[in-house]
């Protein structure tokens, strides 16, 4: 039996019905069964955490679904003939877990470009596996909080284009001899490197001379390199972009940097010991031609004339010499460079001269003058050259004219920062005008009024920050009606009002510290699910109870409610509802109930203040979670408990108050190795503690052995704005310290029943500024040795039962300004007599 031949048009159909069904087919079994079950078991690794500043905008593997095609899946790509994951780009895909060394990522052998950057791989180190990627030409490891040792297997990726591990939170370390293996000897055909922030304090700069001279970008940014910078940099002909920044780099920048004519882009910023010669700076200036970005801030440039920067190529569009030490006028025909777009020449407070109000370049779009001498009077003319402008940062500088009502034409602004000058008056109602603004700084001037309606016109206003002003009246509404506001700083103001109408939706951060508000805590504030960082301290007539749902920010870093009249108890959910927080600040209120007592593992705590108010019961065991612990003040309150000995173990532990409550028993020293090596404020009294005085804690107490010459406020590390406060009997009196400078040492045990003798021991801690042992039971002699505290501002030793004569030794204490020795059984040196040692500027000595 035969078959009837199909028509032309049958046939056709026939044709494209099998087309359709092989594509079909061939689509459903594209990606190799082994390498999607790969990719889902590495998907079911991790969970996805976003963050409340998290600019992803979702996690690709939410595409990877069972039974479907791997390779149409968000991020991988595929061999087309075998069906191989041969590219996986899961960059700012919001993983957050550990990279085992058994991840089936591994067992994508074909693997040829692999991006994970971008995530938080929680200080996973980087695996050894990762070197049997051996067909990998593209790593990039950025940001994905990966720790320790980069691996010398790296090494075994020879076919390596492009390798990134740079920006891990400086976790990642590189030692020389790895450096050697995994950059010299076999990744010849590197092109880009990127390891900036990688510790590489034990490489040696001239070993930057063996890689190879191929490469088109090296970046070794903020890498801890130290040295000269290596004299033959002029072999990497090809490079294109080239950044030693934030490194320890000394000495010139040697003249043969003229030979990398590629240059596109240069930085060498912030490199305190390195300089610029003039003559170095003529010859980059000639031969650098290509060159459209030069970064050289905080690069000595002292010695080269501000004019001579005229000469830089005609091609440069960016131009950054902030902190240079710069003298003279400031160079106003820079602006013939027909490119130029960008131009930062702040903390040069040596540079003088008027700011060119004519002749402009016509495309800047960024100019930073902040903390110069240089003239800006803001004009018509002026500000009609600026039409391009996008960002102005004009911070603490010599502005001539004080009237902003003209910024209203800059309307391509982006970002306008007037901090820190002596605008007087009222906010201009034209920079409603700048609807383009993003952020608008005018903090730190003398700005009255009220906040202008004006404002409200400002829809993609992202920081708003007038705090230190004297703006008066309530906080307008519109404020939290504009969409995209996320910070937002008034504190320091004269600003008055009910604090429960606050009412907005994406706020990151909020601080309306130092006002005169009033009312309870809005509920609206605990909705803020993106909320970083709330201050509310120190408006006095903030009422009410502090809500357990507070505890559903759970993106909260930082809490200040101190100074205030809130009452009822401390949410028990404080102390384990979020891993992020790292400042905790209830002082001086009028809470009752016990102490959080529940501290999760792995928390981010740096600064606990509960200090003045009504807390009761012990303080929890649970606190030694807080390894990040910087300061535990727990003062004034109703606290009962024996000594807390298990505090000894925070590795960071600097300030410990407990004064002012009911603790009881004995201290008798350290449990433990290494307890409280760190401490520099060390109060313990007004209790009831009893018998000998804590001498093993004196031999352990190093930093009060050692001075510290930087300083420095201590702070919070994620905000550098916020420093730790604390208040302490200073000098005799009452004071509360806004700010803790880092070279303050006190001990003081006073107000307790400590008995004995004043250990020898003691004269070990040299640094220590305040001494108080002062209204105990303590006996015997003052020790002689005493007079070996050289740094001590005020000792008091009064109201004790100490017998013997004064050591003379006491004359040599040359900063001292409070001596108190009074009510005891001494003899000796007549107050006459003290009053007439030598070299000593006392403020006050009390009667003996």
């Amino acid at each position: 039996m035969g078959f009837s031949p199909l028509s032309l048009s049958q046939s056709i159909s026939f044709i494209l019905f099998l087309f359709h069904f092989h594509s079909t087919i061939s689509s459903s079994h594209f990606c190799a069964l082994d390498q999607s079950l790969s990719l889902l078991q590495f998907k079911e690794s991790f969970s996805i955490r976003s963050s409340a500043s998290d600019h992803c905008q979702h996690p690709k593997t939410e595409s990877w679904k069972e039974g479907t095609d791997c390779c149409s899946w968000d991020g991988v790509t595929c061999d087309m003939k075998t069906g191989h994951v041969t590219g996986l780009d899961l960059a700012c895909s919001m993983l957050y877990g550990t990279l085992h060394p058994n991840s089936t990522l591994f067992s994508l052998h074909h693997l040829q470009q692999l991006d994970l950057s971008d995530n938080d791989f929680n200080s996973s180190h980087i695996s050894s596996r990762f070197g049997q990627f051996s067909n990998l030409t593209l790593l990039n490891l950025n940001y994905s909080v990966f720790a320790g040792q980069v691996p010398s297997e790296i090494s075994h990726l020879s076919k390596l284009v492009s390798l990134d591990l740079s920006d891990n939170n400086l976790q990642l370390s590189l030692e020389p001899i790895s450096f050697d293996k995994l950059l010299v000897r076999n990744l010849t055909k590197l092109r880009e490197l990127d390891l900036s922030s990688v510790n590489m304090s034990l490489v040696v700069p001239d070993s930057l001379m063996n890689l190879s001279s191929s490469l088109s970008s090296l970046k070794l940014n903020y890498c801890r390199l130290k040295g000269k910078l290596p004299s033959s940099m002029g072999k990497f002909k090809h490079l294109q972009y080239l950044d030693l920044g934030g490194n320890d780099f000394t000495g010139s920048i040697p003249y043969d940097f003229e030979q990398l004519t590629e240059l596109v882009s240069l930085g060498l910023s912030s490199n305190n010991d390195l300089s610029l010669e003039p003559i170095s700076f003529h010859k980059i200036v000639q031969n650098l031609t290509k060159l459209r970005e030069l970064d050289l801030g905080y690069v000595n440039m002292s010695l080269v004339a501000p004019n001579s920067l005229t000469n830089l190529s005609s091609s440069l569009s960016s131009l950054s010499l902030w902190g240079c030490g710069l003298q003279g006028k400031f160079p106003g025909n820079i602006f013939l460079l027909p490119k130029l777009e960008s131009l930062d020449m702040s903390y040069n407070n040596r540079l003088t001269g008027s700011f060119p109000s004519s002749n402009l370049s016509n495309v800047l779009s960024s100019l930073d003058l902040s903390n110069t001498r240089i003239s800006v009077y803001l004009e018509k003319d002026l500000i009609s050259n600026l039409k391009s402008l996008e960002y102005m940062y004009l911070r603490n500088s010599n502005i001539i004219r004080s009237d902003l009502a003209p910024l209203g034409n800059l309307t391509q602004l982006i970002l306008l920062d007037f901090s820190s000058n002596n605008f007087i008056g009222e906010i201009p109602s034209s920079l409603g005008n700048l609807v383009q603004l993003r952020y608008l700084k005018l903090d730190s001037n003398k700005f009255m009024g009220q906040i202008p309606d004006s404002l409200g016109s400002l829809l993609n206003l992202r920081t708003l920050s007038l705090y230190g002003n004297l703006f008066n009246g309530t906080i307008p509404s519109f404020l939290f009606a504009l969409p995209s506001l996320q910070y937002l700083d008034l504190h320091n103001n004269n600003l008055i009002g009910n604090i429960s109408e606050l009412q907005h939706d994406s706020l990151v951060y909020l601080d309306l510290s130092n006002n005169h508000l009033h009312g309870p805590i809005p509920s609206s504030i605990f909705k803020q699910e993106n909320l970083e960082v709330l201050i509310l301290a120190s408006n006095s007539k903030l009422t009410g109870e502090i809500s357990s749902s507070i505890c559903k920010l759970r993106f909260l870093r930082l809490l200040d409610l101190s100074n205030n009249s809130l009452s009822g108890s401390t949410p028990l959910c404080l102390g384990n509802f979020s891993n992020m927080l790292s400042v905790l600040h209830l002082g001086m209120n009028n809470l009752q109930g016990t102490i959080p007592s529940i501290f999760s593992k792995n928390n981010s705590l740096e600064y606990l203040n509960l200090n003045g108010n009504e807390l009761e019961g012990k303080i929890p065991p649970s606190i030694i979670s807080c390894t990040l612990l910087e300061v535990l003040d727990l003062g004034n309150n109703k606290i009962e408990d024996t000594f807390p000995y298990f505090l000894e173990t925070l590795p960071k532990l600097q300030i410990l108050v407990l004064k002012s409550n009911k603790l009881q028993g004995f201290v008798k020293g350290p449990t433990t190795y290494n307890s409280f090596s760190k401490l520099q404020i060390f109060d313990i009294s007004d209790n009831n503690f009893s018998e000998s005085l804590p001498t093993g804690y004196f031999n352990s107490l190093e930093a009060m052995m050692t001075l510290d010459q930087n300083m420095i406020y201590m702070g919070a590390i994620n905000y550098s704005s916020y420093v730790y406060s604390i208040e302490m009997i200073w000098k005799g009196v009452k004071t509360k310290f806004m700010k803790i400078q880092s070279t303050i040492r006190v001990l003081d045990l006073s107000n307790n029943n400590f008995t004995g003798e004043i250990p020898k021991v003691i004269e070990k801690l040299k640094a220590l500024q305040q001494l108080n042992l002062s209204h105990n039971s303590l006996t015997g002699h003052i020790q002689s040795s005493l007079g070996n505290l050289t740094n001590l501002e005020s000792l008091d030793l009064s109201s004790n039962l100490l017998t013997g004569r004064i050591p003379m030794q006491l004359e040599g204490l040359t900063f001292l300004a409070i001596l108190n020795l009074s009510h005891n059984q001494l003899e000796g040196l007549t107050f006459l007599a003290i009053l007439n040692l030598s070299h000593t500027k006392w403020r006050a000595i009390q009667h003996l």
